[in-house]
């Protein structure tokens, strides 16, 4: 049985990045600083190599807001529905599908209250969840087959 916790999101990858590219460009306008002479045009190309830097921190972060992963490419429509339990408590919410699959293929994501669940190479799944926006998956179990999430 496999134990899953905590959340991901493009978000969270771009939280750890951006702080290193900005330090890296510091390094870049700190050295710039250091050999250039204290001539007005120096001091023009740090301040454009500072802006650019704002500049495109605030561009990555603009494309992954709206991006969505990239394993839930559209499909041809399954014959077979497919059913999940969703059961909503109080500050939890517990849900329960079959998820076809080894345990070493399953993925699931909770990203902006959808649900991402992805098994072998053709199943991937969507699933809205209602008031999860700000909830991260806290428990994650699968076994036989069945796929059991606790999101708080």
């Amino acid at each position: 049985m496999a134990s899953y916790k905590g959340a991901y999101s493009n978000e969270q990858s771009l939280n750890f990045a951006i702080p290193i590219i900005i330090i890296l460009f510091l390094g870049i306008i700190y050295i710039m600083t250091q050999r250039a002479d204290s001539g007005f045009v120096s001091f023009i190309l740090i301040g454009a190599a500072a802006l650019t830097m704002f500049y495109w921190a605030r561009v990555l972060k603009k494309m992954t807001k709206d991006q969505k992963p990239t394993y839930t490419q559209a499909r041809e429509q399954e014959t077979k529905n497919w059913v999940y339990d969703l059961i909503k408590g109080e500050k939890e919410f517990v849900f329960v599908a079959e998820v076809p699959g080894p345990e070493d293929k399953i993925a699931v994501r909770l990203i902006d209250g959808i649900l991402y669940i992805r098994g072998t190479s053709s199943f991937s799944k969507e699933v809205p969840i209602d008031g999860a926006n700000e909830m991260q998956i806290f428990d994650f179990k699968y076994r036989n087959g069945v796929l059991t999430l606790r999101i708080k």
